[in-house]
């Protein structure tokens, strides 16, 4: 049986890493986001000049425009069963992903949260050497992460979804941790 999952967790806390093997594992299709933003501003799509420009402005793409791109996706690949990396980061996401499956006739199984202490983040991003991933900048990251993504781990703990996972201590033991939460 194929599952629709989503996967949370803070700025470093191993999203990537883990929704990679977890897709491969129970052969879900992998969507992320950004690469989907990514993709549809190469392909010149409607929606991704629509994205594009929010981010040339450097602002956040609207809900209604990340919604519509992801659902379109999984439209077009017919997937039985995916993994959302990321997404949704606000309540207002998860409600529109939400209505946007059930008018498709599907739903969310289970959102899985990557719990990381905000100083375990800060150490593995300075680690990583980018830009972005200073201190200081982790710790705004981070102040972000936490003001919207606190009521997203209620709305999904009130509908029964939420499965909490130690994100701490090495990849593969994460992943265990991981693939027994699901």
């Amino acid at each position: 049986m194929s599952k629709n999952l989503v996967l949370l967790g803070p700025p470093g806390a191993g999203k990537g890493t883990q929704a990679a093997r977890l897709s491969e594992d129970l052969g879900l299709f992998h969507l992320s986001t950004g690469d989907q933003l990514r993709e549809e501003r190469e392909a010149d799509t409607e929606l991704g000049r629509r994205a594009g420009a929010f981010i040339e402005l450097g602002e956040l793409v609207p809900d209604d425009i990340v919604v519509a791109m992801l659902l379109g996706r999984l439209d077009a690949e017919r997937v039985d069963g995916f993994l959302l990396d990321g997404f949704p980061r606000t309540v207002a996401q998860a409600e529109a992903l939400e209505a946007g499956l059930a008018a498709r006739g599907k739903e969310l199984d289970q959102a899985v949260l990557l719990e990381v202490p905000d100083e375990e983040v800060v150490k593995r991003l300075a680690n990583r050497g980018r830009q972005d991933d200073a201190p200081d900048v982790v710790r705004e990251r981070m102040r972000v992460y936490h003001e919207a993504t606190e009521p997203l781990v209620g709305f999904y703990a009130d509908r029964g979804l939420l499965a909490r996972v130690d994100g701490t201590g090495n990849p593969d033991a994460i992943y265990e941790r991981v693939r027994a939460s699901v």
